[in-house]
């Protein structure tokens, strides 16, 4: 989960990866789940399973380990761990003509999926042209400290998978900018942002510190300046599925099956906020409160490089939590240990749900976000998420 790439290009490599993995489930149990083929966009029937010589599950990992190191890693990297799960399998009794089905049923699978991955639009959004830089009033500029060119302004051509298209869900616009007027509504949230941002409490710091999921952290003292790594915002909550999922104490396939769906709405979740970020182009609470009222303030967490309207973590979030309810129930309560490793103690939820409605104060707690744009976003999250467990009939 941990990795150099930003939230937004993390949820395109854990949909792939996830995808071959619940594809080669879903040819191994026919009579439990549906291919994606017929669901999702422009995805090509799969390769019939044979009807012996494979075990699905380790055929999966593989499936799973293939996707994830084409898209994210340099070739190779994974082949030392994908060599050691073929080892433990032939120790564990695997036959070896078993082994070598579900190799090459895996790498039929992968194929199909890498072939269709290529064609998302991806590869174009690398040399698209960059964003522009105004200085119109009201407008995003990047933030300090790293002053961060504006990151991934092209994403919503991204191929959509369920959504007709980026605006399936468009928000309406964000409170005018008027910072003048002191009873304006867009100055009344800036200073209870400012405010708040002032006088946070221990457990406001905890809940912001928890659901930060900065990948990539620029600290500076002085002269020096080193980044420290999180969790990605889709990466948290890949940790949260398998939380839930051992939670449950659920099958390897329902487990794959939780993943892939949860995937699919993060990704959506994405190209539908970042169509509307770039769209409305909106400055963060930290270019107006240091313009406007105080230089030397400055946000609880640093200030990620895009514009403030609508937030992404809430919108992915909710959707997340969406996908996550229909797999594992409402009510399903959990306690959230991700954040152990960077030395924040875990949280306890009583349902995904929930968990949304926290990360959404967390951005505001943040400094990062204005609280309206929270709550709207975390609106459209859900309508991202639903459509997902709508159109996706995934398990028979």
């Amino acid at each position: 989960m941990g990795n150099n790439f930003s939230p937004i290009v993390a949820s395109r490599n854990y949909l792939y990866a996830n995808i071959a993995a619940y594809e080669v489930i879903a040819a191994g149990y026919p009579q439990q789940y549906n291919s994606l083929a017929t669901m999702i966009r422009e995805l090509p029937d799969m390769p019939k399973a044979p009807k012996d010589e494979i075990n699905y599950e380790f055929a999966a990992l593989l499936a799973f380990c293939k996707l994830g190191e084409t898209v994210t890693f340099p070739e190779g990297s994974m082949q030392q761990y994908t060599d050691t799960l073929k080892i433990t399998a032939r120790e564990h009794g695997m036959p070896k003509a078993v082994v070598n089905g579900s190799v090459e049923f895996a790498d039929s699978i992968a194929a199909v999926i890498l072939r269709w991955s290529k064609k998302d639009n991806y590869a174009q959004t690398r040399s698209a042209e960059r964003y522009t830089v105004t200085d119109e009033e009201g407008r995003w500029i990047p933030t300090p400290p790293a002053y961060t060119s504006a990151m991934e302004p092209h994403w919503n051509k991204i191929r959509t998978l369920v959504m007709d298209s980026a605006r399936q869900f468009f928000p309406p616009p964000p409170i005018k900018f008027n910072i003048k007027d002191t009873n304006s509504a867009y100055y009344k949230q800036v200073i209870t942002s400012k405010r708040t941002i002032e006088n946070l409490t221990e457990e406001q710091k905890h809940i912001a510190e928890f659901w930060d999921d900065n990948p990539f952290k620029l600290n500076v003292s002085g002269h020096l300046m080193y980044g420290t790594k999180k969790f990605s915002p889709p990466g948290h909550w890949m940790s949260i599925v398998g939380i839930a999922s051992k939670t449950a104490r659920a099958d390897f396939a329902t487990t794959v099956y939780a993943y892939a769906k949860t995937s699919i709405a993060l990704f959506e979740a994405f190209i539908q906020c970042w169509d509307a970020k770039y769209c409305y182009n909106t400055a963060r609470p930290e270019t107006i409160i240091n313009k406007y009222i105080d230089p030397s303030w400055q946000p609880f967490l640093q200030t990620p490089p895009f514009p403030e309207y609508t937030c992404g973590h809430s919108t992915c979030s909710s959707a997340a939590a969406e996908a996550l309810t229909s797999v594992y129930g409402d009510n399903f309560a959990y306690t959230d240990t991700s954040e152990l490793e960077f030395g924040i103690k875990s949280r306890s939820f009583s349902s995904f749900r929930q968990a949304a409605d926290e990360n959404n104060w967390a951005r505001f707690y943040g400094g990062i976000h204005f609280h309206p744009t929270c709550v709207v976003s975390s609106d459209y999250g859900k309508r991202v998420g639903a459509l997902v467990v709508e159109k996706l009939r995934m398990k028979k």
